[in-house]
């Protein structure tokens, strides 16, 4: 169940804020992204200020070092809560892709195919324009559950109905 929801009497949806969310719309995230963005951000942050501020000597004393160090760790933060963040929301509308660097908003008509090839670290998307987007919100190291993901995300894009191909024809 959700958290702050109730299930409803229908298996598949749940409610929070006084609106019903089916689970097949729930969003797609990877099972330890946050967990690993977290660990790995105390650690370097933690450490970074650590070094930063018991520093005696030329190192810890100067004013440029102090601002690198500020610099690294906010810079390190930024990376890893957008690391930690990446997902991907279904919707009726459409698809909602946020990625590392770009966040990114899909019809569902402009999705062509959803590809996990085997060496794929993640799902990617074939779109109507010609280019792809890949999907972190969606890994293969996440095992069967990254596999069963990606099902979803089928299902999703063939319930939506897929964009035809340049030139009017269907995958």
């Amino acid at each position: 169940m959700p958290a702050g929801g109730a299930l409803s009497s229908r298996s598949r949806a749940w409610q929070r804020d006084g609106m019903t969310h089916d689970a097949h719309y729930r969003t797609f995230r990877p099972r330890w992204g946050q967990v690993a963005a977290w660990v790995v951000g105390v650690v370097a942050v933690g450490g970074t200020a650590l070094v930063a501020f018991l520093s005696r000597g030329p190192l810890g004393t100067a004013a440029g070092s102090r601002l690198s160090f500020a610099l690294f760790a906010a810079a390190t933060t930024w990376l890893l809560w957008r690391l930690g963040g990446v997902h991907a929301r279904p919707s009726p509308q459409g698809l909602v892709v946020r990625n590392v660097v770009r966040t990114r908003r899909l019809e569902w008509a402009e999705i062509l195919a959803v590809r996990f090839g085997v060496n794929d670290p993640w799902v990617r998307l074939d779109l109507a324009d010609g280019g792809t987007i890949a999907v972190m919100g969606i890994q293969r190291a996440d095992g069967e559950h990254g596999m069963a993901e990606a099902r979803r995300l089928v299902a999703l894009v063939h319930e939506h109905g897929e964009a035809s191909e340049p030139g009017g024809r269907r995958p």
